[in-house]
């Protein structure tokens, strides 16, 4: 299973939100670039960017930050990237910069077509972020909830051929309070396409959990205030995981 540090991006800087909301940012540094260097230094197969002005503008808006973390990184590791992407146009452009995975959350539910004609344009490149609260998607930065059923949805993206689907339990993101293990894998087993689990991973205990149910489809973890607050050290973190894959894999 792979750990994927995140990197939210606000006004060019590199930031942890608390249940989504702007105004409760916590700043971890100035220097994206830099943080994406260490993540990479740690260990880190895969990063996980957002661009929080540009899912609240619905368009792109940190840009040229990203460029910076693609160079900074070198294509050493694959990098998936969401926030702000509305059309076919943008996702071409974030493509030839450099960014591996396109994540598209609000506009997958918000844009008929738009999600079918990504998939169909750039195939295995795709991934879908659903965000949800009591099995209800999230939509316009966990600002709205619809009345979609995470699961429901979940199935009909799978049949577009989107790559994966990252799953965020917003009322944990940010919090700390633990990962609902129980939630993703309850949405793990009603597809046959690859779960990352997002939102509340707080410790190693939470590694171990996750670690736990791998076979059931969950591929990643992705993992953003503990690590810069220190409650998980990302390192051990990802060999905890890699030992605990081995082991299983014997087995």
């Amino acid at each position: 299973m792979l750990i994927i540090p995140a990197i939210d991006l606000k006004d060019g800087t590199c930031v942890r939100l608390k249940q989504g909301v702007m105004e409760n940012a916590t700043v971890f540094s100035e220097e994206p670039g830099k943080m994406a260097a260490h993540w990479l230094s740690q260990g880190a197969r895969r990063l996980h960017l957002v661009d929080l002005n540009g899912a609240f503008a619905g368009r792109p808006r940190n840009e040229a930050v990203v460029k910076e973390i693609v160079e900074a990184l070198d294509d050493r590791v694959p990098i998936q990237l969401g926030g702000g992407i509305r059309d076919l146009e943008t996702i071409e452009r974030y493509l030839d910069d450099g960014i591996s995975y396109i994540i598209i959350g609000t506009a997958a539910i918000k844009i008929p077509g738009f999600l079918q004609d990504a998939c169909n344009a750039f195939p295995g490149q795709i991934i879908v972020g659903l965000d949800a609260r009591d099995g209800k998607v999230a939509v316009d930065g966990w600002s709205k909830i619809t009345g979609h059923d995470v699961t429901d949805l979940a199935k009909k993206f799978e049949d577009y051929g989107v790559e994966a689907i990252i799953y965020t339990d917003i009322g944990r993101d940010g919090m700390l309070n633990g990962v609902n293990v129980d939630a993703t894998v309850g949405l793990a087993r009603q597809l046959s396409i690859p779960i990352i689990a997002s939102g509340g991973i707080t410790n190693i205990d939470d590694v171990h959990k996750l670690c736990a149910v791998e076979s059931e489809g969950i591929i990643g973890a992705i993992t953003g205030r503990a690590i810069y607050e220190g409650s998980l050290d990302f390192k051990e973190a990802q060999a905890l995981a890699d030992r605990l894959s081995e082991n299983s894999n014997k087995s």
